[in-house]
């Protein structure tokens, strides 16, 4: 499993989740609802990763709280079973792509934040 996506930048892949939820009618507050839920950080502590342009693995390194109820996500992505993922990192960073991806096709807050 290739480890580059963990030196990528955080503030490169943002505006594509962004981009991803918006082409479907969701908004940059559900996007951010959804890092803030599963991250801990707020939109302080978000704009700074932004703004410093932290990689996805000091991303996730310095993510205040990683949500007890990221257990709940399951399913595939990028052709792996989420859960099943035993990299912690690459694991972290599937659980967001997943939960863009449910956003993207229309699940409902409640449900992509496992309430």
């Amino acid at each position: 499993m290739s480890t580059k996506i963990y030196k990528m930048s955080f503030s490169k892949i943002y505006p594509l989740y962004v981009q991803k939820a918006e082409r479907k009618g969701r908004t940059v507050e559900e996007v951010n609802e959804i890092i803030f839920w599963l991250t801990g950080y707020d939109e302080q502590t978000l704009k700074q990763h932004i703004d410093n342009e932290s990689d996805m693995e000091t991303f996730f390194a310095q993510a205040p709280q990683i949500n007890p109820n990221v257990t709940k996500i399951t399913g595939v992505i990028c052709g792996c079973r989420v859960e099943n993922i035993e990299d912690e990192l690459m694991q972290q960073i599937r659980y967001l792509d997943k939960l863009i991806d449910e956003l993207a096709k229309g699940k409902a807050m409640e449900k992509i934040l496992r309430q």
